[in-house]
C-alpha cells in the first residue's frame, strides 16, 4: 500500500476557543454575524482586531476567503486562522466541506503540526447537516487539504511537516459524541481517498498493470474481510477476455484483471453483490491512433477510475457494510509496440461478442466490456463502472462533474443521491437505443467508436451491450479524475469517486 506522505489525523476535543491549544486555531466567520456569537465573543477578547480588519476590507468573510490573525498573547493560541462563510441563509454543505480542505492546507503552508477546527460552532440550524454528518465532513476535508504528493522531491528546503493534527473542538458534550462518530467514518474514506490520489499520481514507471496489482495485493492482506485474485495474461487468454488482452498487447508490460472481494461477516455464498468495475489503463498513448504529443505526460491519470474502486475498497472493508462487495479493475497499458492491437481488427472479447477496431485510442471501453460481462457472471445484480473515458464528456459538461449513465432509472437516483452527500458531482446523460445503433458494426457485433457526435453517450451505449440483466450504471469522469480540481487543491488527482462509490455501497 502506498505509503502516507503526510501522516493526517483527526480528533475531536471537548475545548473552547479561548483554552485549546495548538499551533493555529481556524473558526468560521459569517458576512452577517449574529451579535451574540461565538466569533463576537472571540472579537472582545482580541481586542476588535477582527472587527478591524472587516472595516479596512482586507477580510469581508465571503465564502473562500481567508484571513491570518496574531493574538499577541491575548489567547493561547498565537495564530488565528478567519474562514469566511459567506451569508448564513446561502450556506451549503460544500461551502464547509472546502472552508475545511482549505484550513488543513494553510496548515500545512505553515508548518503548523497542530490544528484547532471550529468552523461548525455557529452554523445555523437550517443547514440539513446532523453533528454527525458535520463530523465526517470536516474529518474527510482535513485530509483531503493536508495531502501533498510529492515523494520524489529529493530538496530538502522543501521541507514540509511529516504530519499534521486536526482537533475539532466543542464545548458541549453531547456534540463532542456525535462529532467523534462521524470522524471515525470520515478519516476512513479521508485516508482512503488520499491513498487513492497517491497510486494515481505515480508515473508509469512505478505504477503498470503488474505493479499495480502487486498494490491491490497487499491492501487486501492487511484488512480483515477482503480478499484480492490476480488474473495474469495466461488466465486472461483462458478466460478469453480479448478486450483487455487487446489493448495491452503492444506494451512489454503484461496486461491484468485485479479482483478484490468485500465478505460481510455471516453473507450467504450466493448473496447477491454489488460489483464496482474501474478503468485503470496506467499509460495511454492511443497506441497506434497515437495522440498529440502536447500533454501525454498526463494520461498516467488514465487509471483514476481503476484507482478509484480500488480507494473505495479499502474504506468500505474497513467501514463494514452488510453487502457483498467486487472491485474489478482491468489494468492494461496502451503502446504502439509491435504486437499493438490495429485498427481494422476484430476482437472477440469475453461475452463472446465481437467489436471492429477502428480507433486504438478508444481503449478504455474495451478493457471494462470484459470486467463488466466478469462482474455478472460473479453474481453481481448490480455493476456500477467508473472511467476516465470519453474526451466527449468534458466538451459536454467541463470539469466539474462527471457524466451518468445507464439501464435503470433507481439506480442513477441512488448514485445521485450519494453525490449529493459526497460532493462529487454527476450530471444524467442518455445512452438509450439510439445511441446503441451508432456502434453497430457491418462486419462485426459493435465497433469501438460512433459517430462525430455524443461520443460520452455512443460509449456508454457500446458498454451497455456487455450486461445482461443485471443493473448498471456509467460514470465517465473523464473531466473530473485530475483536471477538475479546485486552484487551491494540491495538484494532481483529487481521487475522485472513492467517497462517491462508497457512499452508494454504504446506502444499500
Amino acid at each position: 500500500m502506498a505509503k502516507q506522505l503526510i501522516n493526517i489525523s483527526v480528533k475531536v476535543q471537548k475545548a473552547d476557543i479561548f483554552t485549546g491549544a495548538g499551533d493555529l486555531l481556524a473558526v468560521g466567520v459569517f458576512e452577517d454575524m449574529p451579535i451574540h456569537s461565538l466569533i463576537k465573543q472571540l472579537d472582545k477578547q482580541l481586542g476588535g482586531d477582527i472587527e478591524k480588519v472587516q472595516k479596512l476590507g482586507d477580510f469581508e468573510a465571503k465564502a473562500g476567503s481567508t484571513c491570518l490573525l496574531y493574538s499577541a498573547g491575548k489567547i493561547k493560541i498565537a495564530r488565528i486562522l478567519l474562514v469566511g462563510l459567506g451569508k448564513r441563509k446561502d450556506l451549503k454543505t460544500e461551502t464547509v466541506r472546502q472552508a475545511a480542505a482549505m484550513v488543513a492546507s494553510k496548515a500545512v503552508d505553515l508548518k503548523a503540526k497542530t490544528v484547532l477546527l471550529s468552523l461548525h460552532n455557529d452554523i445555523p440550524g437550517s443547514v440539513k447537516l446532523n453533528t454527525q454528518q458535520l463530523g465526517q465532513i470536516l474529518a474527510e476535508s482535513a485530509c483531503f487539504g493536508a495531502y501533498r504528493y510529492d515523494e520524489f522531491i529529493t530538496d530538502k528546503k522543501s521541507k514540509r511537516p511529516t504530519s499534521l493534527t486536526a482537533i475539532i473542538i466543542d464545548s458541549d458534550s453531547k456534540k463532542i459524541l456525535q462529532l467523534r462518530k462521524g470522524v471515525a467514518a470520515g478519516i476512513i474514506t479521508g485516508q482512503a481517498q488520499n491513498f487513492a490520489r497517491t497510486i494515481a499520481n505515480r508515473p508509469t514507471n512505478v505504477i503498470n498493470p503488474v505493479t499495480l496489482a502487486a498494490e491491490a495485493r497487499k491492501l487486501a492482506q492487511g484488512i480483515s474481510g477482503l480478499r484480492c485474485t490476480i488474473l495474469d495474461e495466461k488466465q486472461l487468454k483462458a478466460k478469453k477476455m480479448g478486450g483487455i488482452l487487446a489493448v495491452g498487447q503492444g506494451s512489454a508490460t503484461p496486461s491484468r484483471l485485479i479482483v478484490l472481494q468485500y465478505t460481510p461477516p455471516g453473507a450467504s455464498k450466493n448473496a447477491p453483490a454489488i460489483g464496482l468495475v474501474g478503468k485503470a489503463v496506467t499509460f495511454d498513448s492511443g497506441g497506434i491512433s497515437l495522440k498529440p504529443g502536447a500533454g501525454m505526460h498526463e494520461m498516467k491519470f488514465d487509471k483514476s477510475g481503476g484507482i478509484a474502486v480500488l480507494g473505495a475498497m479499502q474504506a468500505i472493508a474497513h467501514l463494514k457494510p452488510k453487502t457483498k462487495v467486487y472491485g474489478l479493475i482491468p489494468s492494461a497499458e496502451n503502446m504502439p509496440g509491435t504486437g499493438s492491437y490495429r485498427p481494422g481488427d476484430i476482437v472477440t472479447t469475453y461475452s463472446g461478442k465481437t467489436v471492429e477496431i477502428q480507433n486504438t485510442d478508444a481503449e478504455g471501453r474495451m478493457i471494462l466490456c470484459d470486467a463488466i460481462a466478469h462482474a455478472e457472471k460473479l453474481g453481481c445484480k448490480t455493476i456500477v463502472d467508473i472511467a476516465t473515458l470519453t474526451g466527449a464528456c468534458v466538451v459536454a459538461l467541463g470539469q466539474k462533474r462527471a457524466g451518468l449513465m445507464g439501464n435503470n432509472d433507481k439506480l442513477i437516483e441512488q448514485l445521485k443521491s450519494a453525490s449529493n452527500k459526497t460532493g462529487e458531482r454527476v450530471w444524467p446523460l442518455p445512452c438509450d437505443d439510439e445511441f446503441v445503433e451508432e456502434m453497430k458494426s457491418k462486419i462485426a457485433d459493435l465497433k469501438n467508436v460512433g459517430g462525430k457526435w455524443g461520443g460520452a453517450c455512443t460509449a456508454a451505449a457500446f458498454l451497455s451491450q456487455f450486461v445482461e440483466k443485471a443493473k448498471w450504471a456509467h460514470v465517465d469522469m473523464a473531466g473530473v479524475g485530475v483536471w477538475g480540481a479546485d486552484k487551491n487543491d494540491a495538484p494532481g488527482s483529487i481521487g475522485f469517486g472513492v467517497r462517491l462509490l462508497t457512499a452508494f455501497v454504504l446506502s444499500r
